[in-house]
């Protein structure tokens, strides 16, 4: 089916479509950053439910919607506290692609519902101390480590170490999971292989087929460096035609860069793209320690300065940021209004690693 075809739309839609018009809606800072602040042990990573498991589990973090769940909503509650409006669940990993790695392929389902269920608990308890503000849970859907466009053998340029019908099937039981468990709507994030990100995408749109339902679908592309392009190559201009088919609710770049490298490819992303436009940046590089420097206060203002200039409809932080970040972020940007979607005209849009406009 195609992303045209007109299904009828999950009740949180039109919320989320009230909310991204309204004003620059906030999403919530990095979950691994904070669950490193826990300083957790192997045996918090297992819990009761793995203590005899034969594998390491430490590292895991999304296993700790099983076995630390209380750690993980508190993360999420942290966030909503911190202003945020839209969580992710902790989900990331939680393919069947992505958990082999741990051997826990059989429990991806639970997984995610486990991961609906933290956030949802603490979506629930956040409205309920304000009355009448709403709190949204988007299933966060990360990519694989095993990529469809690039060979991980340098010597077989030809080899893949995974088929399309096996990453279509792995995104395709972790949509339903997210589905049935209650997400308000889908997160395709920190995409660097475009192709995984279409293998996701036909997934997701097949699942809606099969439940006679579509939710907002976020789609978020990760730029690896200074050249503007994706791991696979392509620039943001290529990307986006590449994924525009899927009618997004919104598109946008987080990770690999700070805010302040990231403004280009968002200010082009802004002009070409007709749905609604999120940057959730690092808090700026990893340093030589592997760890974030920007302060709150940093990332605010960057983003201040693209929310002034009407490039924004959603901002947040990715790796390095926390619910102070956040919040100085919701701060900075109150107030301001919502990038508006460009009526784009009508034309032939290809891409391969460069657009096409005929």
């Amino acid at each position: 089916m195609s992303a045209a075809a007109t299904l009828p739309e999950s009740a949180s839609f039109a919320a989320l479509r009230d909310l991204f018009a309204g004003r620059i809606a906030v999403l919530d800072g990095a979950m691994g950053s904070m669950v490193q602040t826990y300083n957790l042990t192997e045996a918090d990573f297992r819990g009761t439910q793995f203590a005899d498991y034969p594998h390491d589990l430490k590292g895991n973090n999304d296993l700790l919607c099983l076995t630390k769940p209380s750690v993980i909503e508190e993360i999420h509650a942290a966030y909503f506290a911190a202003g945020a409006d839209i969580v992710e669940t902790n989900s990331f990993s939680a393919t069947t692609i992505g958990m082999a790695d741990y051997h826990l392929e059989s429990i991806v389902t639970k997984l995610n519902h486990a991961a609906v269920a933290c956030a949802l608990r603490a979506a629930r308890a956040a409205e309920a101390a304000t009355p009448g503000r709403r709190c949204f849970v988007a299933g966060a859907i990360g990519p694989l480590n095993r990529t469809l466009s690039m060979s991980p053998d340098v010597n077989r340029p030809d080899y893949r170490a995974v088929s399309w019908e096996q990453v279509v099937t792995a995104y395709t039981q972790q949509t339903h999971a997210l589905i049935d468990a209650g997400v308000d709507a889908l997160l395709v994030e920190t995409i660097f292989d475009t192709l995984n990100a279409k293998a996701a995408l036909f997934a997701i749109e097949g699942v809606f087929a099969e439940k006679n339902l579509r939710l907002p679908v976020m789609i978020s592309v990760t730029i690896t460096d200074a050249s503007g392009r994706t791991l696979s190559g392509q620039t943001t201009e290529a990307f986006y035609n590449s994924i525009r088919h899927a009618k997004p609710f919104s598109v946008g770049i987080n990770c690999a860069l700070g805010g302040r490298a990231m403004r280009p490819y968002i200010e082009e992303l802004s002009r070409i793209a007709d749905c609604h436009i999120t940057c959730y940046p690092n808090a700026g590089l990893p340093n030589a320690f592997g760890g974030y420097d920007e302060s709150p206060a940093d990332m605010a203002a960057i983003q201040r300065e693209f929310a002034t200039a009407g490039l924004v409809n959603m901002v947040g932080g990715c790796c390095g940021s926390t619910p102070p970040h956040i919040a100085a972020i919701a701060q900075a940007v109150r107030g301001l209004a919502p990038r508006k979607p460009p009526v784009i005209p009508t034309a032939l849009r290809l891409s391969g690693l460069e657009p096409l406009t005929a």
